[in-house]
């Protein structure tokens, strides 16, 4: 293959513009063409967009590291020759396809649709816009020979996704990302690509009835209070596609007190309020927190866009406040495991997250395995535990991503606000509340406090400084980080051969602080950013908020150490 570092990237340009189908983004191309902005077109030709932490995710944009109907044709024709050279071509398994509500999402879908019905193969396909977790659902309930979701999740509004799942409904891994992206690599250029219509023969349209199926599903991984519900939710969608859908649920299983944001509870691929519709970032939540406040709710949820996160917000006394992802993991955790009656639960979570759960479910006698950010190493992680996905509880990563239960083998947030409704229903029938009972959490198990610090960047340029600062991390690793000593050092980029497949090579680091806890350094794996993450255990004589800020003072000096050169 052609290495594009070693030609003019305005040669690559008008050569991707050649083969690009869309004119809109030849028209884009065009114009920073004749305007000779070659900074911009040498960022937007720096290669593909490649498999990350979930799939390909960018910029919608004219360029061949940008996400438009060119990269989605070529990705789906690269999908489509890998099924076809893997399956049995007699094969009537189909790929189920569903998208969310994101400006450029239908497009995709249609693109991605047609490639493969005019590849021969048969596709199921969501002919509305759907959470991500009920696509994963559909993609087993179908049996499904792979799955796409066209979804850029809790990304910035100007971003869009292309989210797989396997034959054995969790993300692809190594070696099948690897195979898909070389068969991708010798696509022809998307306007040679044939592209049927989506009424073809081979095209079918998932009925709704299958969300009707996962909440029967989802009734099987309850343990609600006896009597009858007594509970007031807050809500928000984040301008997504959860509204209606978490409505239903909640209404099925008999919680009607459901106060929504309405200036956010339609899909609205604008999102109008929020800059960044990420639950984590700053003031996304504001207007759910006041909608809360005012109807004096019990528990305040929300979902990102596609519905695979949840996050939490809680009345502590003095106001409302969210909870991180590790503390809502380790309530669900908890709570799942103390009502669990079958035999060798699985446990799972991503490295970066708090070490407490491990408590957690040590405690309770489950097995707990720990794997690389993403919920495609969990899932894997439960199915090389247990090939059925059967013994499958719970699994969690730090970013708001929860997986209960063996129907969804993916992150999702419409089941894991169902379990947080029923656990607030049970804590105030017994006149608590969920801050209350995270406060005894901690006493039970440790009061460890978790924080995390990202270091931004953009472009090419900033993807080369962080990955800068990374291999400055490895040459010179602290020996202390604010007094605290650092007990060893834990390269994930080498030593994967003596690691299970869902600890594979990657590209973090982790500082042990002994008993005091640990530091881990990651780039992301979908934007030019570098993550700290801080697990702190609280010393017995400081206060929670004492120990947050000592969390926040050690991600701040090594930030300090890695980003001056």
């Amino acid at each position: 293959m052609t290495d594009t570092t070693v030609i003019d990237p305005v040669v690559r340009a008008r050569a991707w513009m050649a083969g690009d189908p869309d004119p809109v983004t030849r028209t884009e191309m065009q114009l920073l063409l004749d305007t000779g902005d070659t900074e911009e077109i040498a960022d937007r030709m720096a290669g593909a967009i490649a498999f990350g932490t979930a799939g390909l995710r960018g910029r919608v944009e004219a360029g061949s590291n940008r996400m438009n109907r060119a990269t989605v044709i070529r990705a789906t024709k690269g999908l489509a020759d890998y099924l076809n050279s893997r399956d049995d071509p007699e094969s009537d398994a189909p790929v189920v396809v569903g998208y969310d509500a994101r400006l450029s999402s239908r497009q995709f879908t249609e693109d991605t649709v047609g490639v493969l019905a005019a590849a021969g193969i048969p596709v199921v396909m969501f002919d509305e816009f759907v959470p991500t977790p009920l696509v994963a659902y559909a993609a087993l309930q179908y049996g499904a020979r792979a799955a796409v979701v066209v979804t850029a999740s809790h990304n910035p509004p100007a971003d869009n996704g292309y989210k797989v799942y396997d034959r054995n409904g969790a993300q692809i891994i190594p070696p099948v990302d690897g195979l898909i992206s070389a068969a991708i690599d010798t696509a022809p250029p998307a306007n040679e690509i044939s592209i049927a219509a989506i009424d073809h023969d081979l095209v079918s349209i998932a009925p709704m009835s299958v969300f009707d199926d996962y909440l029967n599903d989802m009734a099987s991984i309850r343990t609600p209070a006896d009597g009858a519900p007594d509970v007031t939710v807050a809500y928000s969608a984040m301008h997504g596609v959860g509204g209606r859908f978490i409505i239903e649920a909640l209404d099925h299983f008999g919680y009607r007190d459901v106060h929504v944001v309405p200036e956010q509870f339609e899909p609205d691929g604008t999102f109008p309020t929020v800059a960044f519709p990420n639950p984590e970032e700053s003031g996304a939540m504001d207007l759910l927190m006041r909608t809360a406040a005012s109807c004096r709710a019990d528990v305040a949820l929300a979902n990102d866009p596609d519905a695979d996160r949840l996050a939490v917000a809680v009345n502590d006394g003095s106001g409302w406040t969210p909870l991180t992802g590790n503390q809502i993991g380790w309530i669900l955790g908890d709570y799942l495991l103390a009502h669990y009656d079958g035999a060798d639960p699985f446990v799972g979570m991503s490295v970066v997250s708090s070490p407490l759960l491990t408590a957690i479910a040590d405690a309770n006698g489950a097995e707990c395995r720990l794997t690389l950010t993403g919920f495609k190493w969990i899932w894997n992680a439960a199915l090389d535990f247990d090939s059925t996905g059967d013994s499958f509880l719970f699994g969690y990563e730090e970013a708001l991503g929860y997986s209960i239960g063996p129907a969804v083998r993916d992150k999702d947030g419409l089941s894991a606000a169902v379990v947080m409704v029923d656990l607030v229903a049970r804590l105030k029938a017994d006149g608590t509340t969920l801050s209350e009972h995270l406060a005894r959490l901690g006493e039970r198990y440790g009061r460890w406090v978790s924080l995390q610090l990202s270091v931004k960047r953009h472009g090419v340029d900033g993807a080369d400084e962080i990955a800068g600062m990374m291999d400055r991390l490895r040459v010179d690793p602290p020996t202390t980080i604010r007094g605290i000593g650092v007990t060893d050092v834990r390269d994930f980029s080498v030593g994967a051969d003596d690691r299970p497949r869902y600890l594979p090579a990657s590209n973090l680091i982790e500082l042990l602080l002994g008993d005091r806890g640990r530091v881990l350094i990651r780039p992301s794996g979908t934007e030019p950013k570098l993550k700290i993450y801080v697990d702190l255990v609280a010393l017995a004589d400081e206060t929670l908020v004492e120990a947050e800020e000592d969390a926040r003072l050690v991600a701040e000096d090594v930030v300090a150490r890695i980003a001056s050169e």
